[in-house]
């Protein structure tokens, strides 16, 4: 008989991308359901735990069971109170615009609008799933990730280490005129900081090019607030491991997110790779080019 069950909830906004999150986990070895009404699951756990033979589940729960309003949050509590399932969540969000982009392109009919307008029913399923992406323990936006680097990001959170997930960090750049990072746990802003973007000679170049970091590094107001948000990171991030969560995103924005915030989510990032597995992504580096290009 199996001792535990590793449980994966897998949810989120509709056309979030929960085919390919379930297509990765069954690489990961996971028995995988998908929409199984939430009435079914504790035959289901029965069933699971008499055979013997299955450790990692992964269970796709959506809007497509109407079920799901009033029996969802019954769910999450019975099993907060089973010692057999170590049970996490995973939701997946991403944009009001982007989800829009990606109906009109498969044409397809949001669950919440079958008669409506498809906002009215992205609005509706957002305030409705408020509860679950509070409680869920990893979040993923993705509005810019394609199904590879979707899956890439499944793996880094849920991929097996002795055992146990892998507790690592996100470090990203961002643009605060390009919109805050939805899945974001900690965002710092940087724009008192001077600005490269009003040096000609740096205004094409980005917070990776040396000399740009060294502009912006090189005063002693980056140097201060540098090493008290290191000290603030260094002192949080045990603390967020110790309550299960396997991954921290940290969110750094300047205006367009192409000097400024690129040059210290570089610093933060490097500087805590030898105590954690970190990823460094600048989500807006490229936008400033692709602006000049439409021009």
């Amino acid at each position: 008989m199996t001792e535990s069950l590793d449980l994966v909830i897998i949810t989120g906004m509709s056309g979030a991308g929960k085919t390919v999150a379930m297509q990765a986990f069954e690489d990961l070895g996971y028995f995988c359901v998908d929409n199984m009404p939430p009435a079914l699951l504790p035959k289901f756990w029965e069933l699971v735990k008499e055979s013997g033979k299955i450790s990692k589940v992964a269970l796709v729960v959506d809007l497509r069971s109407r079920a799901f309003y009033d029996q969802i949050i019954d769910m999450l509590a019975n099993l907060d109170n089973n010692a057999y399932v170590h049970s996490r969540i995973l939701f997946l969000d991403a944009t009001d615009e982007e989800l829009v982009s990606r109906y009109k392109e498969t044409r397809r009919s949001h669950p919440l609008a079958m008669e409506g307008r498809l906002m009215d029913g992205i609005k509706k399923e957002r305030v409705l799933l408020t509860e679950l992406r509070n409680r869920a323990q990893v979040v993923i936006d993705t509005t810019t990730l394609s199904p590879r680097q979707l899956r890439e990001k499944i793996f880094l959170n849920f991929k097996e280490n002795s055992g146990q997930p892998a507790f690592h960090i996100e470090v990203m750049s961002f643009g605060f005129k390009y919109g805050l990072p939805i899945d974001a746990d900690i965002v710092m802003d940087v724009r008192f900081l001077p600005n490269p973007f009003y040096v000609k000679a740096y205004r094409p170049k980005t917070g990776l090019d040396q000399e740009v970091y060294d502009y912006v590094m090189d005063n002693e107001d980056a140097e201060s607030f540098y090493n008290k948000f290191y000290d603030l990171l260094a002192e949080i991030m045990p603390k967020y491991k110790a309550e299960g969560k396997t991954s921290v995103t940290i969110a750094i924005g300047c205006t367009g997110g192409q000097h400024r915030s690129v040059a210290f989510a570089e610093r933060i990032g490097k500087a805590f790779s030898d105590a954690y597995a970190v990823d460094i992504t600048h989500r807006d580096i490229k936008k400033h080019k692709e602006t000049v290009n439409r021009s």
